[in-house]
């Protein structure tokens, strides 16, 4: 089946995602006249003017109801206008992943963009951090758009990089003029060293990259506090080490666990270790056939627990 490229726009109302999809689709490089599916899931101040598309093969189609979320409303709108690829400007209150899970499994998201009014951004991380924290985890770009020298930069970049590293951050002045982010962001370890030393308080900071950056990882030497775990899904001889890790709010704490191997003595679950292992990125029917870390254990110490047992971004 074709692949269906989908160009996602998220943000709470008034952030400005219609004025900057309204001047994507006036960008010839853009829109050359491909026939795309226009998904607004609400309608805001700003209205579209077609009349000033680059290409004229824009179907807009309005979805104001939640439960209009499945495949089969996008495949049958993608048909009923022969579309190409697919624009959607998401509603700002609803999570993303009850949209991932609703697209056609063809439908690929190439690009995602998030916005934001820097007025209101702070309250409404205070408020309703899950929403916040929603449109940030998995975006490519976040534009900061009112943006005003008053505010202090360092507030909304450690918002950021608490949901993701890899999201490119951008400050757009009333002006038009826009502003990257360029605010370092050095590990709280060191990567290089003969063994990384994970502190308590950075388990969740290292967790991270290494799930966005395993290959880097792999051959180095990791000394880290966890605790072991058993599982009938494990291959025999093999446990696993992890904490409970909580992202955004006490909703969404899960267990990060990750493959270990050890030639001897094993752990007793439930108990807090530090641990030192080599880490092999490799294929586990733990991570149901795909590569992932495979921790060597090397020395395995009975700890106390952290001080916070939950690990965080905060």
């Amino acid at each position: 089946m074709k692949e269906v490229p989908v160009y996602l726009f998220t943000g709470f109302l008034e952030s400005g995602k219609t004025k900057f999809i309204q001047e994507t689709l006036e960008d010839v490089q853009f829109n050359n006249g491909e026939r795309t599916l226009l998904v607004i899931c609400e309608e805001g101040i700003e209205e579209y003017d077609p009349s000033r598309y680059s290409g004229k093969n824009v179907f807009p189609v309005l979805l104001e109801d939640k439960g209009q979320l499945n495949p089969v409303f996008f495949q049958n709108e993608l048909k009923k206008c022969k579309a190409e690829r697919a624009v959607i400007e998401y509603n700002g209150m609803w999570l993303l992943n009850d949209l991932f899970s609703a697209l056609p499994e063809n439908w690929v998201v190439y690009q995602e963009f998030s916005f934001a009014d820097s007025a209101t951004y702070l309250s409404y991380n205070a408020n309703m951090r899950q929403l916040t924290y929603d449109k940030l985890a998995t975006c490519d770009v976040i534009v900061f758009n009112r943006w005003s020298d008053d505010y202090e930069m360092m507030a909304f970049h450690k918002i950021v990089r608490g949901a993701s590293r890899r999201a490119q951050i951008f400050y757009e002045y009333p002006d038009g003029r826009t502003e990257p982010d360029d605010i370092e962001d050095p590990l709280p370890f060191d990567i290089n060293a003969d063994v990384i030393e994970i502190r308590d308080r950075d388990y969740a900071y290292w967790y991270r990259d290494m799930s966005e950056d395993m290959k880097k990882y792999d051959g180095k030497t990791v000394r880290l506090k966890a605790v072991a775990a058993y599982s009938g899904r494990l291959p025999k001889g093999v446990f696993a080490v992890g904490r409970q890790l909580m992202t955004c709010c006490v909703e969404d704490i899960q267990w990060t666990g990750l493959v270990c191997m050890r030639y001897g003595e094993k752990p007793e679950p439930k108990k807090w270790y530090t641990i030192t292992a080599r880490i092999e990125i490799a294929a586990s029917s733990a991570y149901g056939g795909q590569k992932g870390p495979i921790l060597h254990v090397t020395s395995l110490e009975p700890a106390d627990p952290p001080e916070e047992e939950v690990a965080t971004f905060f």
